[in-house]
């Protein structure tokens, strides 16, 4: 059975992880207090994340309800420094994932066929090349650092200058750079890209505007392969009552992509192979509640939930206050 590490926070201070199957309580580990350090740790030894933390499940029985309902839930993952952390993504990838983006831009292209769906059709046909070959390259993306990154339970939240701040139901593969230069893949968890899709609507040359963006990421990490076909459920609740609720799909047998070509693509470049550095990418998805006219508002509550994940991932709306951003000579 997949190991699951949750990583949060003690009622008495400090922090700790947890970890747990399909079935059964959760266990602490022992003289673990982040899964970076242990995955530093499993790498120095030549040993596997799942193995090392296997060996340090032994501690106390930890009830994830009460530290969730408490908002002591943590990030799957996280850096030492936050700049050390990179939040990327790739669009297009899945089944389906091109209808809303064609709608917003159909507009503008006056009936021709738009970038993104010619974008699309280069994923259908080369996004899954065989053994060994490299195939089409897929929409890339730029989230931020982890400073923008959220765990489940807290508010995400959208700039004030924002148009709109709409959830993303995703699967993120979450990495970190060994001493060679090597990338490795920890395990996968649940996401909310959370993209701000007036913006983007407005020119398809403001993704990237609309896509750095709070991003949250969560609870569990779950080591091992990705499911072939995942099914979940995205919805958003608003004064307790659901306004929107809608199944989406993910794994490879619902994308238009390898995960291998997605890989692939980000690591291609050297900047993205720093050793110790952790990277959380985000795989796309085909499922929108703005693509269903949906217009959040402040206090509307995201909820991602899905089969290979005991956990569901939870965030509230919130918007920041203004700020007034000035450049002065030095």
């Amino acid at each position: 059975m997949p190991l699951r590490l949750v990583q949060y926070r003690l009622e008495a201070g400090g922090r700790a992880v947890a970890a747990m199957t399909d079935v059964g309580p959760a266990r602490q580990l022992v003289g673990v207090d982040s899964v970076y350090t242990l995955a530093v740790e499993a790498l120095g030894a030549g040993r596997s994340l799942a193995d090392l933390a296997e060996t340090r499940a032994t501690g106390e029985v930890v009830d994830l309800e009460i530290a969730e309902s408490e908002g002591r839930l943590l990030p799957p993952i996280e850096h030492p420094d936050p700049a050390h952390l990179k939040m990327t993504g790739t669009g297009l990838t899945h089944l389906g994932s091109a209808e809303g983006r064609d709608k917003m831009h159909k507009a503008a292209a006056a009936g021709a066929e738009t970038d993104s769906m010619r974008m699309f059709r280069m994923g259908l046909e080369g996004g899954k090349p065989g053994a060994d070959q490299i195939g089409a390259q897929p929409e890339w993306f730029y989230k931020g650092d982890g400073s923008n990154l959220t765990a489940a339970g807290r508010p995400l939240v959208s700039p004030a200058f924002a148009l709109d701040g709409g959830e993303e139901p995703e699967i993120a593969g979450i990495y970190i750079i060994d001493d060679a230069g090597a990338p490795r893949r920890l395990g996968f968890a649940l996401a909310n890209e959370f993209s701000d899709h007036v913006t983007e609507r407005g020119n398809y040359l403001w993704l990237a505007h609309s896509k750095l963006r709070a991003a949250s990421v969560g609870p569990e990490l779950r080591l091992g392969a990705l499911p072939e076909d995942v099914r979940g459920v995205s919805r958003i609740v608003r004064d307790g009552a659901t306004l929107w609720e809608k199944p989406f799909l993910s794994g490879e047998a619902n994308m238009s992509h390898s995960l291998a070509n997605l890989e692939h693509h980000h690591f291609k470049y050297g900047l993205f192979r720093r050793p110790g550095d952790v990277h959380i990418h985000f795989y796309g998805t085909a499922t929108l509640s703005f693509a269903d006219g949906v217009r959040t508002q402040p206090g509307d509550r995201f909820e991602i939930e899905a089969e290979p994940f005991r956990m569901a991932l939870r965030n509230t709306l919130a918007v920041a206050a203004p700020t007034d951003v000035r450049v002065t000579d030095l």
